[in-house]
This record gives structure tokens, sequence and C-alpha cells, in this order.
């Protein structure tokens, strides 16, 4: 093509099929490489990545939405305040950002009926699919969303999806990790602080982490030590709850948090109380948020590599817009992190 032909083509309006022209490929192709579709070779990316930079090609979305496709993915969270999010965030823009695609974010406040609401607001703006995080929608109506967009759960707890994905930390063995490094240190008097049980419990990854403790303190022959204590989930109930619970008279030696964002608040708690960690009271926390490195937090927490997660969740997805139909439920191996509020060292 000549430079007075990519002058002319300038002044009009670019089009995919302007790009295919000038690319001397297939309107498929181009396709393809806007949405960064598996099998594609470099050579083609790069020969029609430099024809949309010659041509300055900026894709339609309204355009893209009456063929079907907008490259935006909706991406739904529960509560924005938990800094263990913006790892999962993070992640999901890693993958999406040389594909084409870009994000769109809404937040459910852990309220079906507004999670509901968001889900087909998405779908009437014809995102491509969507990312659930921690939903707190039963599964059932999850599936029946999925039969008109491709969706991935995570933190949702469902091996027999079939019409949607999931993608989780294996939050059992995350728990187990919590308790077994308490054990190693001499420990054996281990609670564990827990949400109550609410909308969304049976596939929530709370109810993992709770059954991963009571299964290894069975193990580790600690069954008449199991201790599970369930906090509201609002100030100021959730902080009375904790100072109820460190004033009981057999109160233990050291407890798990099901997630540093209330692990934090109850170290606050004890330290108000006059309760030193981990002298008095060893405290591991789950998510390894960047508030638990800070120095004077120092909270030990099991890591599940929320970016790790969000990579993975978008990788699933693009794979079932891409047209995969058989469901994943995959899991992120976690790691503990020791830190000052652990206490002790292990035992020989």
């Amino acid at each position: 093509m000549s430079q007075r032909d990519e002058i002319a083509i300038t002044r009009e309006r670019v089009t995919i099929r302007t790009v295919a022209a000038h690319a001397g490929v297939s309107v498929a192709a181009v396709s393809k490489v806007l949405r960064n579709a598996y099998g594609v070779s470099e050579a083609l990316r790069s020969r029609v990545q430099t024809s949309i930079g010659t041509l300055g090609y900026r894709p339609s979305r309204t355009a893209r939405g009456l063929r079907g496709s907008t490259f935006t993915i909706g991406l739904l969270l529960v509560d924005i305040r938990n800094p263990f999010l913006p790892e999962v965030i993070d992640g999901v823009n890693g993958v999406l950002a040389p594909s084409h695609y870009s994000a769109m974010i809404g937040v459910g406040e852990a309220k079906a009926q507004l999670e509901t609401s968001l889900i087909e607001s998405m779908i009437d703006y014809k995102m491509d699919g969507l990312i659930l995080v921690a939903p707190r929608l039963p599964s059932e109506i999850i599936s029946r969303f999925a039969e008109q967009i491709p969706i991935v759960a995570v933190g949702y707890h469902d091996p027999t999806a079939v019409n949607f994905d999931t993608v989780n930390c294996d939050d059992q063995q995350g728990a187990t990790l919590a308790v077994e490094a308490f054990i190693e240190r001499g420990y054996c008097r281990i609670s564990m602080l827990t949400l109550g049980s609410r909308e969304g419990h049976r596939v929530s990854v709370v109810r993992q982490r709770e059954i991963g403790y009571r299964q290894t303190m069975e193990a580790a022959g600690l069954a008449a030590e199991i201790d599970i204590h369930s906090i509201p989930v609002a100030s100021p109930e959730r902080e009375e709850s904790m100072r109820a619970f460190l004033s009981r008279p057999d109160r233990p030696e050291a407890v798990f948090c099901w997630s540093d964002i209330d692990a934090v608040t109850f170290l606050n708690v004890a330290a108000e109380m006059g309760i030193r960690v981990p002298e008095d009271l060893a405290v591991i926390g789950y998510d390894n948020s960047p508030t638990a490195a800070l120095s004077l937090i120092n909270l030990a927490s099991i890591d599940q590599s929320g970016r790790a997660l969000g990579v993975l969740a978008t990788e699933t997805l693009l794979s079932r817009i891409e047209g995969r139909e058989a469901p994943l439920a995959l899991a992120n191996a976690p790691s503990f992190i020791a830190r000052r509020s652990l206490g002790r060292t292990k035992t020989s």
C-alpha cells in the first residue's frame, strides 16, 4: 500500500476490515490478534499490530457489542476495603494489558441482591465474560447467568459447577499450614477466629478454612482443644465480640484468624486490653496482605498470592470465551509466612 493510500485511509474511519486489507490478512486473523487468541504466531501478531499502529485503529466498543464482542471483562468484587483485593485486580490487569481486553469493576458489598443487579447490568452492556470474586450467590443462580455469559468464580468452592469455572486457593491446606506452625512451636490450645455463618457460607473460603482447622487439630490429637469463635461482620459488634473472646478465663495460647482484615483488628483490640503478642497470645492471619508485613504489625500469615489467583482466573476466563466448554476447578497452593506475632521457635 502506498503512502498516498495510507494518508487517504487515515482521513476516513478505520475499521477492522481496513486493518485486514492493510496487513494483507483476513478479518478473522485481525480479530484473533485483538483478542490475544491462542495459537496466533508472532509474525502474524507483529504484522497486524504494525498496521494498527500505522492506521491508528481503535476498535469501536459499540460496533463490537452489536457483533457480540466488546473486549470488556466484568470484575465483580464483594468488598473493596479488603487489602487482599488490589493484588487480585493487579493479576487480572496484568493478563488483560497485552490482550486488548479491559476490565470494568463493580462492587457488590456482599449483598446478593446487589450482586445480581450488577451481573445483569454487565450482561446488558454485552461484556464478554465475568470474574466474580467471592460471590455470595447460590451456585444455581451463577449457573443460570453462565448460560448467558462466560463466568469464573474466585474464592468460591463448588467442585460440582458445570456451567462456570472456579479458581481458589487450597484454603483447607492454608488452615493446615497455620495450625501446624503453631503445633511445631509447642502450642496446644489453638482457637480459630472466623465469621458468623451467613449467605453463601457453604461455598465460601471461610468454611474451607474452618474445615482445615478442625481436621488438622483432630489429626494432631487436639480434638478436645477445638474452639471456633464466630464474630459479626460489622463494627462495633465485631470488636465487642473480640473483647469478649479475649476476656475468657480459658483464653487460648494461639489464634488462627480466617483473614488478615480481622487479624489486624484483633491485634489492635488485644493491645488495647494489655494482652501482649506474641508473649501472651500468638496470632496467625490469612492473605499475607501488605498491612501484615508492616513492622508495627508483623503478622504471621498464610499467603494465597492474590496476584496469582487474578492471573489464573483471567487466563481461565479467556479460554472459556475462546470456546472451551469443559468446566475447570483450579486451586493455587498456599504458603506460610512466619513473622513476630507467631512467637517461639520450632521445638526439636
